[in-house]
């Protein structure tokens, strides 16, 4: 009696594994027959390889907003496997095939890293040179960003690096002068309108070609891992507009970043690869397998960080995570990120854009603004988990959710209108985190690092930072701070809107943001009162003491992981991320602190936010179930429903189980002796039922609308001028799993958890009282979180 969704069709897969219903070859099948659903049964040998000579369409498939049984899909891939290993030995060309089948793993995952780094390299080369576009043009090569434009230069000064006649202004080329109030306005009517152009472009083709393109596509990965089925959320058409709408969404300045959709990305890359292997495209079960592996290699090339990108996938993506996905995915990392290597795409033979190398080693002290930061990352983490789920059920609730054009319109002419005027917020968000990051040294030009020489007064960029700060790094901490608001408010009302949006570059950009001030702050006050006993024993004056770069490192960590909840995978992906490999401890203590503080204000991160908001059917692993209630307070049917729909063993017509059907919007039902006993036989799905009278109809006559329908292994004693009985007993699930009504809702939840179940039938003393389903489960919790438990549902 399992419910089916609102917006799905109303039949669930076949139980058995198989892809067929063979009818007229069940009466020769003999007493040996028996079903099984993963129970271990010797006899399902027979059935599965039966199911699997002649296929029927639609059979062994899953219908769309369904979720897969883990438990049949691991038994029909032992079956194979099996059904393999009995005929190697019987050819070579049987021999050649099961080495097939043992590489197809390490194929799929192969071919999944070199698509991921490709489209990675090919998406940071494009968003580079069309975020400069929205500045100017590279005359010698339209095709050059900015900085390749003025490689080959030789007019480029040490100060003014990035002037050279080779790349012109939009005024410059349209009103021929580059300084003065017309200039100035002329570049700020360019900058919004390519802004415009861009975010336009990129949200009517997400609109008219593939909706599922839009947002951050963790959230969906993650509930389609845990065995949710979302047809064309991984297909090729999904793949080519995120590509192409991503690159157009990073460049039209928008609150957002690339990394969350890479991952996306990639897993449409191992999902469309997964069908040239049968292995992988006729198993549910084994497809997630590679896509846990591709979601890994997705992190790897956001970031440049092949391991994080593991630990990512193992920490906060992945449902089921065996021993050989952790290596698959291990090397499906490595293959990405050689890959994205070797297309050097931030021309600085590097993975990643934030590479930094510190000089000075951290002191103990400095763990408490370190921690600070880390309550900050943890507020905003909290703050921004709740304003963004208010504004996206505003948008999912009023009718502005219905103009997702004219609302992305209008946060990108906002974001333009107010980023232009401050250099931080016009900049490449990326460009911002890398030069916040950066320490000032003697060839750094940013206003950041002007302070004043000790010697004779003058401005110059020295070696020593630890020196009086100049007005220049006074009017950089005010642009910073009027930044950092900017940048919160936008990110709020950018993520979820309907373009391609991450949400690990503009959360790391407000935890650098704040880190780099804090930095300042702490640098000037070492500077100012060096006699502190704070300072005094590790920090003489003139020294190099303290490095805001790292502030900025830290508070970008901080806030990432208030937002995500991310702990291990987090200080990885920030430590290769930066190449700061012995600043480890302050990153932890941050992130720790961050998550803690987040976590007081609510346990969820900003996925599994969106997945509630969205309705998906996930039990998080991480969430605890607490309550004291029995099985029997959440089965169905309950004292006000209508008793439960079942079928008996063998004294139903035809007729009588269309009926059955017709009346009612069941995914299954469950098979007693008789109405009598209620005695417990097994479990038959309502997709299974229908076909398998169809394929009788067709294929065996003698088949009429009051033919007896039996489960039993032996047809029941019927008069002689009686019409063919029709035997179903093949399509019967023999182990379906059952708890009793006493059985603590604690235990049942962990079961449906770790076995990834659909349904779970509850007995008393072996009689049958009524079902679970996941959404029932769904549904409990929400009531014991005071939530409205129908509010939950996928819609």
């Amino acid at each position: 009696m399992e419910e089916e969704d609102a917006a799905a069709d109303p039949y669930l897969p076949y139980d058995g594994g198989g892809d067929t219903i063979p009818l007229q070859e069940i009466p020769r099948r003999g007493s040996n027959y028996a079903m099984s659903n993963g129970g271990g049964a010797a006899s399902s040998t027979t059935h599965l390889l039966d199911f699997l000579e002649e296929p029927i369409p639609g059979v062994g498939t899953y219908d769309d907003f369904h979720t897969i049984d883990w438990v049949r899909e691991k038994c029909k891939d032992r079956e194979r496997h099996r059904k393999i290993n009995s005929k190697k030995k019987e050819s070579a060309w049987e021999f050649t095939k099961s080495l097939y089948d043992a590489w197809s793993g390490w194929l799929v995952v192969t071919l999944t890293g070199l698509a991921s780094g490709a489209l990675a390299g090919l998406i940071d080369i494009a968003a580079d040179w069309m975020n400069d576009l929205k500045e100017g043009v590279c005359l010698s090569a339209m095709w050059f960003n900015h900085e390749q434009c003025c490689w080959t230069s030789n007019e480029t000064t040490f100060a003014e690096r990035d002037k050279c006649p080779q790349w012109k202004s939009w005024a410059e080329l349209i009103l021929g002068q580059a300084e003065g109030p017309g200039s100035y306005i002329m570049n700020y009517f360019m900058y919004i309108y390519w802004a415009l152009s861009f975010a336009f472009l990129a949200v009517c083709l997400v609109k008219v070609f593939a909706p599922y393109a839009c947002g951050s596509g963790i959230p969906e990965i993650k509930t389609i891992l845990s065995g949710f089925i979302i047809r064309g959320y991984l297909g090729k058409w999904t793949l080519m507009i995120k590509t192409i709408t991503l690159v157009l969404a990073v460049a039209s300045g928008l609150s957002l970043g690339k990394e969350g959709p890479l991952v996306h990305v990639a897993c449409c890359c191992g999902n469309i690869f997964s069908y040239l292997f049968p292995k992988y495209s006729k198993n549910e079960a084994k497809k997630r397998e590679v896509l846990s592996a591709a979601s890994a290699a997705g992190v790897s090339v956001a970031f440049g960080a092949p391991i994080g990108g593991v630990l990512f996938s193992l920490e906060e993506v992945s449902y089921y995570f065996p021993l050989k996905t952790l290596w698959r995915s291990f090397f499906a990392a490595l293959v990405a990120a050689f890959v994205l290597r070797s297309i050097n795409p931030f021309g600085n033979s590097r993975l990643v854009l934030f590479y930094v190398e510190y000089h000075t080693p951290w002191y103990l002290f400095e763990l408490i603004p370190f921690i600070l930061l880390g309550v900050f990352g943890g507020l905003w983490g909290a703050f921004f988990i709740r304003a963004n789920i208010a504004w996206c059920r505003r948008r999912k609730s009023t009718r502005f959710g219905k103009y997702p054009v004219l609302e992305v319109i209008l946060v990108a002419a906002i974001t333009a209108v107010v980023a232009f005027p401050n250099p931080y917020t016009r900049q490449n968000t990326s460009e911002l985190i890398k030069e916040l990051f950066t320490d000032c040294g003697p060839l750094e030009s940013s206003q950041l690092c002007q302070y004043r020489s000790q010697m004779n007064g003058s401005t110059a960029y020295t070696d020593n930072p630890n020196q009086p700060a100049e007005p220049g790094v006074y009017s950089a901490m005010w642009q910073l701070c009027l930044a950092l608001i900017f940048k919160i408010i936008m990110t709020i009302f950018t993520f979820g809107l309907k373009v391609p949006s991450g949400l690990f570059i503009p959360s790391m950009a407000i935890g650098a943001i704040a880190g780099r001030i804090v930095g300042i702050a702490m640098e000037q006050l070492a500077y100012y009162h060096h006699d502190w006993f704070l300072f005094k024993e590790w920090c003489e004056v003139g020294a190099d003491c303290i490095t805001p770069g790292l502030y900025a490192m830290v508070g970008a960590a901080a806030c990432l992981g208030g937002v995500t909840r991310m702990t291990v995978s987090l200080v990885v992906i920030v430590f290769e991320l930066t190449g700061g490999l012995e600043y480890i401890v302050p990153l932890m203590a941050a992130v720790m602190t961050s998550k803690w503080v987040g976590d007081a204000f609510g346990r969820e991160g900003i996925y599994e936010a969106h997945i509630r908001l969205n309705g998906y059917p996930f039990l998080d692993a991480k969430e605890e179930f607490t309550h004291t209630t029995l099985a029997r307070d959440v089965m169905r049917p309950r004292n006000s429903d209508p008793p439960l729909a079942v079928l008996t063993q063998d004294d139903l017509t035809v007729e009588e189980l269309q009926a059955v059907i017709n009346e009612t919007s069941y995914n299954g039902f469950p098979v007693i002796v008789s109405k009598e006993s209620q005695r417990l036989v097994g479990f038959a799905l309502r997709r299974d039922i229908t076909i398998a009278i169809e394929n009788a109809r067709r294929k065996q006559e003698g088949i009429m609308l009051n033919s007896r329908v039996y489960f039993t292994q032996h047809a029941p004693t019927l008069p002689a001028d009686s019409p063919r009985p029709l035997k179903l007993r093949s399509i019967l699930d023999m182990s379906p799993f059952t708890v009793t009504d006493h059985t603590p809702m604690e235990i049942v939840v962990d079961i449906f958890r770790k076995l990834g179940l659909r349904q779970c039938l509850v007995t008393h003393n072996g009689r049958l009282l009524g079902i679970i389903t996941k959404k029932d489960i769904l549904r409990h919790m929400a009531q014991m979180a005071d939530q409205d438990p129908e509010s939950i549902m996928f819609n």
